[in-house]
């Protein structure tokens, strides 16, 4: 690694845990539209998804998985069921309309995918209320 670079390794878990933080807020407002209908509603209606359709689970888990990201709580479990939920919305709205991502507009599901997929591996970093409740209590 060049040494300009080499400082930076010293901030990777504070680097992760702002990524998780900015993914899991950006994600979580995917669920304000779909379930409560604001920033545009779902697909831009300005009205939320019809509840208990598709569209609307997709928006609870959204909404409160990315909450629970963001703050890093239950961070491992919740970050591989969005992954899932990700992969799921690609093959099942973005693949069909074509191979590549950038084309069938799969990007961001594909996105979120790996990076939940990683914060399920990597854990929720030092900043979370995961990393707060594995402190050992006591003075």
């Amino acid at each position: 690694m060049p040494m300009a670079f080499s400082r930076f390794a010293a901030y990777r878990p504070q680097a992760l845990s702002l990524l998780r933080i900015v993914a899991g807020f950006m994600f979580s407002l995917h669920g304000f539209q779909k379930v409560l209908g604001l920033l545009g509603g779902a697909g831009g209606s300005g009205n939320p998804a019809a509840v208990m359709s598709l569209p609307w689970v997709a928006g609870v888990l959204e909404l409160v998985g990315g909450l629970l990201i963001m703050v890093g709580l239950f961070t491992a479990p919740v970050a591989f069921i969005l992954s899932g939920e990700m992969a799921v919305a690609y093959f099942m709205a973005h693949l069909p309309q074509s191979f590549w991502p950038i084309l069938n507009r799969g990007e961001l599901a594909a996105l979120y995918c790996f990076v939940f997929l990683y914060f399920a591996a990597a854990g929720p970093g030092p900043w979370s209320v995961d990393q707060v409740r594995s402190r050992p209590a006591g003075p």
